[in-house]
């Protein structure tokens, strides 16, 4: 039987614990929805070869999920406040689910693609949530754990995922990767008519009232398609067509801000609230935000292509050499989590992305001869750094927000960091072709070289170069002492 209960109810009927289990619902539907976002990496050179894909079209499996992910994270407050914290993350899951389906049944290009497209925007939906959740249900000294333990059962998932993604490919083809998703949305499902209430942030109940910002939404895409194709167009043999998109994407993402300033003017709703930028710590951690986002992103992409076509590992061996950093990434977490409850954020923020900047600069020492205890150790190194950033970047850049603006907040930031991640997907790639290029050398070769290890050490070496500037803004994140 499923609940219809109020939260205050389902509060009453299991007691302290229920803001545990509401927690526990949302991180199984994150933890599908996380995983479908890195998985399919592993399978991008058999899916390639499969459709005889190039690598520029075989990167907008990543980059094409991507985009709508990031564009969908900006509804969700709508979503919340129209239909519910049930009614919203039931809809994302099912569509998550016909996602996984789809990809794994297509047998062409285009439909996976599609397939790729509808599970973006079922988890960009969803992704903005549990941080609403842990601000909202959580007691301030109780939010660095819920944070920690929420963000190590999510990447343990995915930690363990490409691992058994890598030997599902090995063994099924790369089919298989996209059914994995399966049994995480139907249990997301199931626990969500338990747990999840039908009200709207705060407790309150959905309304009905107020149309979804279709003007702010329509510009968010056109920016950030202009973006991502103007970045992949950087590669080709058309400089113009690339100046112009990239130029239509700055014309559009001004245009958004200029229509979300009118909208809220004019007393509407608009996607993004622009009051959360006159945080001082939220405006710093979104900077922060976007460029982390571009770098993990982006080694995300780039990591599972080094080792196949750089160092000439299996999909399998990929798989296990990531498996023990993402354990430890998953147990860092819930570690700093509790640190986050005693110890200041922006420092915590600080030391993740000096270590994730110094695991990048250490992948440099590798050679083809280099024994993959090295390559273990330094991902090892980037994930502790990701363990320090991750509980702690939101808690740092939204415990200052007045409460009817966590919503926004929650979706405004994952906004900024998913446009920084589809960035740095379509960066890296841009930026490797270019550095091979320069070597002499090309993807299309079955065999690697010295010269291509050096191309992607000059990616690792730009990666590395973000993770110190966003050092600088995260030095901001630091709360001014009153005299």
């Amino acid at each position: 039987m499923t609940s219809t209960l109020p939260p205050q109810s389902l509060s009453s009927r299991y007691g302290p614990r229920y803001r545990w289990l509401l927690l526990f619902s949302v991180m199984v539907g994150v933890m599908a929805s996380i995983m479908s976002s890195t998985i399919v990496n592993v399978a991008i050179p058999g899916m390639s070869h499969h459709f005889a894909l190039g690598q520029e079209r075989a990167q907008w499996v990543s980059s094409g999920f991507m985009v709508a992910m990031t564009v969908s994270m900006l509804t969700t407050p709508w979503l919340l406040a129209r239909y519910g914290y049930r009614r919203t993350y039931v809809g994302t899951m099912v569509l998550l689910l016909l996602g996984g389906v789809a990809g794994g049944l297509a047998n062409h290009f285009p439909l996976v693609l599609i397939a790729r497209v509808a599970e973006g925007l079922a988890a960009g939906v969803v992704q903005p949530i549990p941080a609403i959740i842990i601000l909202r249900a959580f007691e301030p000294h109780e939010q660095g754990r819920a944070t920690g333990i929420f963000g190590m059962g999510v990447v343990l998932a995915p930690a363990i995922g490409p691992s058994i993604g890598g030997v599902l490919v090995d063994l099924f083809g790369w089919r298989s990767i996209f059914f994995m998703v399966v049994p995480f949305c139907i249990a997301s499902i199931w626990l969500a008519y338990k747990f999840v209430p039908t009200t709207a942030p705060g407790g309150v109940v959905a309304a009905r009232s107020g149309g979804l910002d279709w003007g702010g939404l329509a510009l968010g895409t056109a920016g950030t398609l202009c973006l991502l194709n103007g970045l992949v167009e950087l590669r080709g043999d058309a400089p113009l067509q690339a100046a112009a998109l990239l130029v239509g994407a700055v014309v559009a993402f001004g245009a958004f801000v200029g229509w979300q300033r009118r909208l809220a003017a004019a007393g509407g709703t608009p996607l993004m609230n622009l009051a959360l930028f006159q945080y001082r710590q939220f405006a710093m951690g979104s900077v922060v935000a976007f460029i982390y986002g571009t770098a993990l992103f982006g080694s995300t992409y780039l990591l599972p292509v080094y080792m196949q076509v750089g160092l000439q590992l299996s999909a399998s061996h990929v798989g296990t050499i990531l498996l023990p950093a993402g354990i430890v990434l998953a147990f860092t977490i819930a570690g700093v989590g509790r640190l986050a409850d005693r110890h200041p954020t922006w420092l915590l923020v600080c030391t993740g992305l000096a270590l994730l900047a110094v695991s990048f600069a250490l992948m440099l020492l590798l050679r083809l001869d280099s024994a993959l205890w090295l390559l273990v150790a330094f991902a090892i190194i980037g994930r502790v750094g990701l363990g320090f950033i991750l509980p702690s970047l939101n808690l740092g850049s939204m415990r200052p927000l007045a409460k009817p603006l966590i919503p926004q907040g929650a979706s405004a930031i994952n906004f900024l960091r998913m446009l920084g991640g589809a960035a740095g997907v379509s960066l890296c790639a841009i930026v490797l072709e270019w550095r091979l290029a320069v070597h002499g050398d090309s993807l299309v070769n079955t065999a690697t070289s010295p010269a291509r290890l050096a191309a992607f050490n000059e990616v690792f070496a730009m990666l590395a170069g973000l993770c110190a500037l966003a050092i600088c803004a995260a030095w901001q994140l630091r709360e001014k002492r009153s005299n």
